[in-house]
């Protein structure tokens, strides 16, 4: 990932801009400027950690003369009580950044932690799990990587790198078979095309179409196992729809390539951190 990229470091001056305004009215009323602290980020539940850097750009972003030090990195698998970064440097500065580095922390790591949680029981099949274009306005390219940490794969980044036939394309063009010789009179040997079909006899038509990958739409796990000895490896098959930890063994069992899952972004439960201020350094006179 480039942190550096100038996505991020808009997105991030965009954030501060949004919750800071022309000021903590609150912070500069109570803290004297000259008075410096540390500041410990922690974990209050396990997990794993995801976003560590964002927390550091936007403190970075915040006051350059900050100090911040990362103890673990993304990835790590994190126990509740482990403390992940310090920061320290003026306390107006540590508190005016708080909210937003740990809301982008919070979220990521909660993305990485439920992706991992989908991918841990199918490790021993060939499934793999991928994420969706269900993700917030604004911020894909982070939380499409969290779920790069939970060990996850991503699926396409946008309508402009991989085409995919969804039902709505199918019924104005008047069909699959229709659909399918549209696009590749249009997109070049290259681009690969996935077509979402919802029935066996859908299937038949975009496999008669060659489409390279064919998405398997809120199929039961039973018509799925059909579906596969249907494609026989003619293309790859993606499930979709309504999958859950309780049947993603299932699902992974029917064979298919890949699973998706828009709900590792769109429905995450946020991974409970904190900052909290640990020792105030006085300046001396």
């Amino acid at each position: 990932m480039n942190w550096q990229s100038p996505i991020i470091q808009d997105l991030i001056s965009r954030a501060l801009i949004e919750d800071i305004g022309t000021g903590d009215i609150t912070s500069e009323a109570i803290i004297p400027a000259e008075r410096q602290a540390v500041a410990r980020v922690w974990t209050k539940v396990d997990g794993i950690i995801a976003g560590l850097p964002v927390l550091e750009l936007v403190y970075k972003q915040v006051d350059p003369t900050l100090q911040v030090e990362l103890l673990v990195q993304d990835g790590y698998v994190a126990t509740a009580g482990t403390t992940l970064a310090r920061v320290s440097g003026p306390a107006r500065s540590i508190l005016m950044g708080e909210r937003l580095a740990l809301n982008f922390l919070q979220r990521l790591s909660g993305i990485a932690t439920r992706t991992s949680r989908l991918t841990e029981p199918i490790k021993f099949y060939q499934s793999r799990i991928v994420d969706t274009r269900k993700t917030t306005p604004g911020l894909r390219l982070l939380e499409k990587y969290a779920v790069r940490v939970g060990g996850g794969f991503n699926h396409r980044f946008g309508l402009y790198d991989a085409v995919l036939i969804k039902d709505n394309h199918i019924a104005v063009a008047g069909g699959i078979k229709e659909a399918v010789a549209a696009v590749r009179r249009r997109v070049g040997h290259t681009v690969k095309i996935e077509v979402e079909v919802e029935t066996l006899e859908q299937l038949q038509e975009a496999l008669e179409s060659r489409a390279d990958i064919i998405m398997l739409d809120n199929m039961p796990v039973e018509m799925m196992k059909e579906a596969v000895k249907l494609a026989h490896g003619k293309a790859i098959l993606e499930a979709s729809g309504g999958i859950t930890e309780e049947n993603i063994v299932e699902v992974a069992k029917t064979g298919v390539d890949y699973i998706s899952i828009g709900a590792i972004t769109h429905s995450v439960t946020v991974l409970d951190i904190s900052l909290d201020i640990e020792i105030e350094e006085v300046a001396e006179d």
